[in-house]
């Protein structure tokens, strides 16, 4: 992911203008559905990035990507969840020709009021923010690792008590691969293809996998795992999908993340929720971290450090409580 410049800044302090007008009738119209919530079990959703970060880092094209994508798709089907697998290639910014996968699982069918919660599951082929080791591939442990990590305890906590409404997850592929940093393109970018990053969500907004998909919104989870992490909102969640994130950030603060959820909007990013909204035309909103000084993603993005030693239960913890929390108060 990277981050977004250009006149979605201007679109924001209009819709930010005219969400405000509102906040008070809103806020005191609001009520909160007093609901048994499962426990979001940490420890589960640690080992469950240990589980991807062991198979290598997930680079498409290789084994080590193979292995990982048949596991998380078996762990959807064993969770109880209709597993549809996207195939399709796709070229990147350096002339190589990528085999991917999107996996999605979905949880109560048959329902017509869907929530949406994604992650990417892929790694970058080389750690170009790394000045020592800058064409090494590294673990991803938060990059990608976490995101999942999280969504596929939440898959566990549904097979054993079913939320109100429908939910697709849906594990985004080629999010990652991108262009090296500071380093434009050595090959035009393809007709129809918006952006060298979000391969996977690019292609599934454009196609999705059931005819006339809808969805209520969603919620992209993308390196939730690291330490001391605070969550900032970026500008293009607030542009597209302002009531969802106020929605979560609200929910954190009842459940005492205020500190880490704050409520102050830093510059747009391009990640997968940009194009759910942009091409999908679907609400989605990002928690992804932001670290005043340094920016989004935090020191170690892109480099070696990106490993198992920088994971948090903590964090993981916070983040997953949030977002069953949110989950299980929909009707």
């Amino acid at each position: 992911m990277r981050i977004q410049s250009g006149p979605i800044v201007v679109i924001l302090f209009l819709t930010l203008a005219l969400n405000g007008c509102g906040d008070k009738k809103a806020s005191s119209e609001t009520s909160i559905k007093e609901v048994k919530v499962p426990v979001f079990n940490a420890d589960s959703a640690y080992r469950l990035i240990e589980r991807q970060v062991a198979f290598g880092p997930r680079i498409p094209n290789s084994p080590s990507h193979r292995q990982t994508g048949d596991f998380i798709a078996a762990t959807l089907k064993k969770y109880g969840a209709r597993v549809i697998e996207q195939t399709f290639e796709a070229k990147t910014f350096d002339a190589q020709k990528l085999s991917l996968r999107n996996i999605i699982g979905s949880f109560n069918p048959d329902k017509q009021k869907r929530i949406i919660l994604a992650a990417h599951w892929d790694t970058r082929p080389f750690s170009d923010k790394d000045a020592e080791f800058p064409d090494k591939p590294f673990d991803g442990a938060n990059d990608g690792g976490s995101g999942v990590g999280v969504l596929l305890e939440v898959a566990r906590l549904m097979s054993q008590q079913s939320p109100e409404v429908g939910v697709d997850m849906i594990f985004f592929d080629g999010e990652d691969w991108g262009e090296r940093d500071k380093e434009d393109g050595t090959v035009p970018r393809p007709e129809g293809l918006d952006s060298w990053w979000c391969l996977g969500s690019q292609y599934w907004a454009k196609h999705k996998h059931k005819p006339a998909y809808r969805a209520h919104y969603g919620i992209l989870l993308d390196m939730v795992g690291g330490k001391d992490a605070r969550f900032f909102r970026d500008a293009s969640s607030v542009v597209y999908a302002a009531p969802i994130v106020e929605k979560v950030w609200n929910t954190a603060a009842r459940l005492g993340y205020g500190p880490q959820f704050i409520k102050h909007t830093e510059e747009a990013i391009v990640d997968d929720h940009l194009f759910v909204n942009e091409l999908g035309n679907i609400q989605m909103i990002d928690i992804t971290p932001f670290e005043p000084g340094v920016g989004y993603f935090g020191s170690f993005h892109h480099t070696q450090r990106d490993n198992m030693n920088i994971i948090s239960r903590e964090t993981l913890n916070m983040v997953g409580r949030v977002v069953v929390q949110v989950l299980y108060e929909e009707e």
